[in-house]
């Protein structure tokens, strides 16, 4: 479903040359909920714009069932961060679940319903009416997902969807993305810096390396695939599998902090 082969990233400007993707390999396959981490600065965002289709690649290629990414391609939605800045805060939020859809020139009963689906999906049936702007930070993120979820891609994509919030709303976010994950089986792929956050969620979790990146270690989580925040974080499995992705991570990072070629 996502396919991503020898990928190479490098920023030109100002007299600087900065490679920030190395060389990246790696497949998802359809339905499969995979997580990306690695440290700070290593690259995870423009990986992930690359394959959505927002900035070009200096070699290699993404492909979106099999077929090559050259802009946004069709199946496909991203969540990111700051959704502040993803929502228009003059629109109403069921407006803003229909954008993309009205864009797509859909009916307006069917763009209409399918996003009263996705508000539903994610617990706001009954915030359709109100702006963005009344609502907490975490009911706001929860508008950007359904949106992407109302366009129904075949593929997600996120990016540190949850890093502004506060933990409580984190876990909430965390479980309901689960939940959708499996709702509308989508091929996903999240990426995030939190170690505890990709464990607890994905199948599988991608590891890079530090800058010009690559792909360090592919893990499979063999945790439950039922899980919960009580339960699954206690698990001594649990806590094997962060331990190994901290420990490969601090590894990766460790010849750039002593002052060794990167």
């Amino acid at each position: 479903m996502l396919e991503v082969k020898n990928l190479h990233k490098v920023y030109d400007g100002h007299g600087r040359r900065v490679t920030a993707v190395g060389d990246l390999t790696f497949s998802v396959p359809e339905g499969q909920f995979a997580c990306v981490v690695g440290p700070s600065g290593c690259g995870k965002t423009t990986l992930l714009r690359v394959m959505a289709g927002l900035l070009p690649a200096t070699s290699g290629e993404v492909r979106v069932q099999d077929t090559p990414v050259t802009a946004p391609p069709p199946g496909l939605a991203v969540v990111f961060q700051e959704y502040g800045r993803s929502l228009f805060p003059w629109l109403r939020v069921r407006e803003n679940v229909e954008l993309p859809l009205k864009a797509q020139g859909m009916a307006r009963a069917e763009r209409r319903e399918l996003a009263t689906e996705a508000l539903a999906a994610v617990g706001l049936a009954d915030a359709h009416s109100a702006y963005p702007w009344q609502l907490s930070g975490g009911m706001q993120q929860r508008v950007a997902i359904a949106r992407a979820i109302a366009y129904q891609p075949r593929v997600l994509l996120m990016d540190e969807p949850f890093a502004a919030v506060d933990a409580q709303t984190r876990a909430d976010l965390e479980d309901l993305v689960r939940s959708v994950w499996k709702q509308f089986g989508v091929t996903l792929l999240f990426v995030t810096h939190d170690i505890d956050e990709a464990v607890y969620l994905g199948q599988r979790v991608i590891v890079l390396s530090a800058s010009p990146t690559t792909v360090a270690q592919d893990l499979t989580i063999d945790l439950p695939a039922e899980r919960d925040q009580l339960t699954t974080r206690a698990d001594p499995r649990f806590t094997e599998l962060r331990g190994q992705v901290y420990a490969r991570i601090q590894k990766v990072k460790a010849p750039a902090s002593e002052g060794a070629p990167a």
